[in-house]
């Protein structure tokens, strides 16, 4: 999001609400309202690079640290959830804070509902099943298969008519399984995806996480996406050459899901696998100018 910010201001984030962990899931429990934190991380994405943007994303993402209730909490999660509880509106608040925060496009949760995310994992040759989206990040086996609790949430109404309107769709980068795959699994906006007039870009991480996608090839990420969407089309997969691994293997992968493999230099320059912004954002421009509608 920090890089397609700098490209448009007509942008929307649709963020996972399955978060269970610190913050977000201890507000959760104890106010039944949605897991703040991935909204809040992308609020704070959108924060212009100006002294104002950049005092609210810190104050965003600033966290307390007591001896009491409030150590761990986020500021940020404090806010949002404040504004849910006044304005009785998920939507009006996300937007009251973006305001604030003078963010660079809007953030919409997938869901209207709480979800807790569960994955089917083979570890040393036992399958089992690993609940939560905090131990499904953290897994060390092989996820087979997702799914949501509950099986059929309803989405949340503005982030289908903005996957509807969209001129681009862009999934990834970011957690695969825990949070970017689960888009994928609410029955409403999955529809939405696979029935849009958008374009699909498709971003690879730069490296497999630990846990969740430890061991995974690039084409197997998009293997994993082929399995849980096996009829969306994809545009463009966009990779950088270092993380790409096998050419042909990762070429094939993308010609599966009906895309083609753009490689870029989009990581940073100090040999962490972070994505640059500005590397990022003059690839998704090329991107975006060089592919042809529909």
């Amino acid at each position: 999001m920090g890089a397609l910010r700098l490209l448009t201001e007509r942008l929307t984030a649709v963020v996972t609400v399955a978060d269970d962990g610190g913050s977000s899931g201890r507000l959760r429990d104890e106010l039944d309202v949605l897991p703040p934190g991935d909204l809040r991380m992308a609020l704070a994405a959108l924060c212009d690079d100006t002294e104002w943007g950049r005092t609210w994303s810190d104050l965003l993402q600033h966290r307390f640290a007591t001896g009491g209730e409030l150590d761990g909490h986020a500021m940020g999660n404090l806010l949002i959830v404040s504004l849910w509880e006044r304005l009785g509106d998920t939507v009006e608040g996300l937007d009251w804070v973006g305001r604030l925060l003078g963010a660079r496009g809007r953030v919409l949760p997938m869901a209207s509902v709480p979800l807790v995310v569960e994955a089917d994992v083979m570890d040393g040759g036992k399958a089992g099943t690993v609940v939560g989206q905090s131990s499904v990040a953290r897994c060390g086996g092989r996820i087979d298969q997702l799914r949501l609790r509950p099986a059929d949430p309803p989405a949340c109404p503005e982030a289908v008519r903005a996957v509807l309107d969209a001129d681009w769709v862009v999934l990834g980068p970011g957690s695969w399984y825990s949070s970017v795959l689960v888009h994928l699994l609410v029955p409403d906006l999955a529809a939405a995806l696979h029935a849009t007039s958008a374009r699909r870009c498709v971003t690879l991480n730069l490296s497999a996480e630990p846990g969740e996608t430890h061991g995974l090839t690039a084409a197997e990420h998009l293997a994993a996406l082929h399995r849980h969407a096996p009829r969306l089309a994809i545009d463009v997969v966009l990779a950088d050459r270092s993380a790409a691994g096998d050419l042909d293997e990762l070429s094939s992968a993308a010609e599966a899901l009906g895309a083609r493999l753009v490689l870029a230099p989009v990581a940073r320059g100090d040999g962490t696998p972070r994505h640059d912004p500005l590397r990022l954002a003059a690839a998704y421009r090329d991107v975006f100018e060089g592919t042809p509608a529909g």
